[in-house]
């Protein structure tokens, strides 16, 4: 997918501005980032705490990878703001609707052909942390497309107020999961559950190690 210079200068550049925010004004640290290829398709898989990992997340990834773009399916009503939407898709955002989205699904796996795509398995966020089941969606997405998948754990951001300084939160990339396995399954809904949980364990790990593991409800 091209996209211009100019919008990979203007997310490049906005992308520090909230990096000095979080980073120098704040205490939010990035490990294992060396764990994310530098090309082909890659799908940041996160837990979903807080609305900031719309911000921080990408800020974390394409901190490393500078004039690049983390892409991300986001609910329709976040666009519903002119100002906002034209800024949550500058930033590689863009809208689905709940319930199947056939358009949507469409975009992700053309996207992760040769891009970086965010998304949150759990499909909702929860605020006190926990970790919660995730979406067999996701499951389908990586069945067909076959990307890199980057477990990741966020911590701490819900717990951020801004514009409040001196604030802690982290985000951890995890290794490659393997699915090599799960592909020699025939392509049905079981096995897309199966690929979700196998994704969704390996955050829970990650949040283990950290220390930051919360049981559901």
């Amino acid at each position: 997918m091209k996209i211009s210079f100019l919008r990979r200068l203007w997310v490049t550049l906005s992308i520090y501005v909230i990096g000095f925010y979080a980073s120098f004004l704040n205490r939010f640290e990035v490990n294992g980032v060396d764990n994310i290829p530098g090309s082909g398709g890659v799908l940041i898989a996160s837990n979903h705490i807080s609305a900031y990992e719309t911000i921080f997340l990408p800020w974390a990834v394409i901190g490393r990878f500078s004039m690049q773009m983390l892409w991300a399916p986001a609910k329709e009503e976040l666009f519903r703001n002119r100002l906002l939407g034209f800024l949550y898709k500058s930033w590689g955002a863009f809208p689905v609707n709940r319930g199947r989205d056939i358009k949507a699904a469409r975009r992700i796996n053309d996207l992760l052909k040769d891009q970086k795509v965010m998304i949150f398995p759990e499909g909702t966020r929860h605020k006190n942390g926990a970790l919660g089941k995730g979406n067999r969606g996701v499951g389908k997405i990586v069945y067909d497309t076959r990307p890199i998948v980057i477990p990741t754990a966020l911590i701490g951001l819900n717990c951020w107020k801004f514009p409040r300084l001196h604030q802690h939160g982290k985000a951890v990339f995890g290794e490659p999961v393997d699915f090599t396995d799960l592909y020699q399954l025939v392509d049905n809904k079981i096995t897309h559950q199966i690929i979700t949980d196998r994704i969704m364990e390996s955050i829970a790990s990650l949040l283990r190690k950290e220390g930051a593991y919360v049981n559901p409800d």
